[in-house]
């Protein structure tokens, strides 16, 4: 299984456009080790010639375009057989809106995920140009379904979701007619295996919480994504930058004795990789000690363009 990270940043990716931490200033004026990263995305391959893509992102076209696996090889053709969603969160669908010139597209996302993109958003007209222009296929909590394109030509991967501490996206909490409390189906993670080796990834960018389900889902994987989100529980308060705490925007710190360093040690998968970074986490700096401690513990810090082989 081939894995190429397409965009490893948080929402607003990394430096984020309105903000001057000081992770972003020192990266904008040269002073700080760091690079810079878009928002997360990740394709996944069996062949190396049909690509999966694992969360669609605003940067989506700069990430196809930086990545020649997604280059079309015809007058009107992709590489890219199916997009699947995690969550509905806009740094995961909103990139969706950027294919829409007349291409036939497959969706993979669990209903719930499928009915906050669709229902009411006039935009999503964009992407009804034509019959069967979009294909949704829905993700089922404890069912494994094999990937496929528009074709349906088998691609030697199978896909299982995984329900995960979540909240629904900010743009459909609280909305008119609209259900407040958070669904099992609001945030997955995937277990992805390549039915040829056995091998499997399981991806989570976003979690708030390890539970019984999640360690489960990540015991056996020979490759292990996780939600590398915040480094401490306070760190947008304790730079001046809001209120939110990463439990209430649904994330488990990596840092301390309660994160997901702690929580996940002893885990047996050979690649164990964080994923969707914001911009005032520490661990960007390659010289700092937070992310000297991540590797220490047997992770890696995800950049745009890695390349993970399973």
């Amino acid at each position: 299984m081939r894995i190429r990270v397409l965009g490893s940043a948080a929402g607003g990716g990394f430096p984020q456009w309105n903000c001057g931490c000081p992770n972003c200033r020192g990266l904008r004026d040269g002073t700080l080790k760091a690079a810079a990263r878009t928002q997360e995305s990740v394709a996944v391959s069996a062949d190396g010639v049909g690509w999966f893509v694992l969360n669609c992102s605003p940067e989506i076209r700069q990430q196809i375009e930086s990545f020649e696996g997604l280059h079309p090889r015809a007058a009107r053709h992709s590489p890219i057989r199916a997009i699947v969603l995690t969550n509905g969160d806009l740094d995961h669908v909103l990139g969706l809106l950027s294919l829409r010139e007349s291409h036939p597209l497959v969706i993979y996302a669990t209903e719930a995920v499928r009915e906050g993109f669709t229902e009411g958003n006039g935009l999503y007209r964009t992407l009804q140009r034509f019959p069967e222009q979009v294909t949704w296929r829905t993700l089922k909590l404890g069912r494994e379904d094999a990937l496929a394109g528009v074709d349906g030509a088998p691609s030697g991967l199978v896909i299982e979701p995984v329900t995960v501490p979540g909240k629904p996206p900010i743009h459909l909490e609280n909305r008119p007619g609209g259900r407040t409390a958070t669904a099992p189906e609001d945030n997955v993670g995937l277990r992805i295996r390549e039915t040829a080796t056995g091998r499997r990834l399981a991806y989570f960018p976003a979690a708030g919480g390890v539970t019984p389900a999640v360690r489960e889902a990540l015991a056996d994987a020979d490759g292990v994504f996780f939600d590398g989100t915040f480094w401490s529980s306070d760190e947008l308060p304790a730079q001046g930058l809001g209120t939110k705490r990463a439990a209430d925007m649904a994330h488990l710190p990596v840092g301390g004795a309660d994160g997901s360093l702690a929580a996940l040690r002893g885990l047996g998968a050979t690649r164990r990789i964080l994923i969707h970074l914001n911009n005032t986490n520490p661990v960007l700096r390659e010289d700092a000690p937070e992310r000297k401690e991540a590797e220490g513990a047997g992770w890696t810090i995800a950049w745009d363009g890695m390349e993970v082989t399973l």
